[in-house]
């Protein structure tokens, strides 16, 4: 069983760079995020009301990501920042559009990218934490907090991945998480940089 895995590639230095130079605008993004996240875990769980696994870890990784959310609310409004409305997010937006409709597949692949954005997210907030400890010593406590966050992220990756071992073959997982890691490289690499999480 896969439990673990390494993204195709790394996030490019220009990405933590554009993310340093605005990292108000980083912050405000970040927030959304895990609202967004907060509310998938909800629409997955309401999607599969017979599936006792998924809805309890669901409502458990809700919970979560509500309570990071609050926690940037807070390092936002200390900042005398305003958080902004919802914006699509094209990074999202093409991952979905690589997911199966087809009914045996539909929850294979929700799983799959919700483990693949996790994975990346734990990787790019650990560059945060690293580059505000070494370049910003007055805010080693903001790089302790993003370490914090990319230690759950990592959890919550293989948290989707144990789930879909719940409903799905080692093999046939193997495979489509291959394909999707290789997706999800190809996106990041045709989106313009941005300060934002993806």
């Amino acid at each position: 069983m896969i439990t673990e895995y390494q993204l195709v590639q790394a996030s490019l230095q220009a990405w933590i760079d554009t993310v340093m130079a605005d990292f108000d605008s980083f912050l405000i993004d970040h927030a959304l995020c895990e609202k967004k996240a907060a509310g998938m875990a909800i629409s997955t769980l309401s999607q599969h009301p017979d599936k006792t696994a998924i809805v309890a870890a669901m409502s458990e990784l809700a919970v979560e990501e509500m309570m990071h959310f609050r926690e940037v609310i807070k390092l936002i409004q200390n900042r005398g920042l305003v958080l902004t409305k919802d914006e699509k997010d094209p990074y999202i937006k093409q991952l979905r559009s690589f997911a199966s409709t087809h009914q045996d597949r539909f929850l294979l692949d929700r799983l799959l990218m919700g483990s693949v954005v996790e994975g990346r997210g734990a990787e790019r907030f650990q560059l945060v934490a690293d580059a505000l400890a070494a370049y910003r010593p007055e805010e080693i406590q903001l790089a302790k907090f993003y370490k914090a966050i990319a230690q759950s992220e990592a959890r919550h990756y293989t948290l989707f991945l144990e789930l879909a071992y719940e409903y799905y073959s080692a093999d046939m997982i193997a495979a489509r998480l291959d394909e999707w890691l290789h997706k999800e490289l190809e996106i990041m690499l045709s989106l313009a940089l941005r300060p934002a999480s993806h």
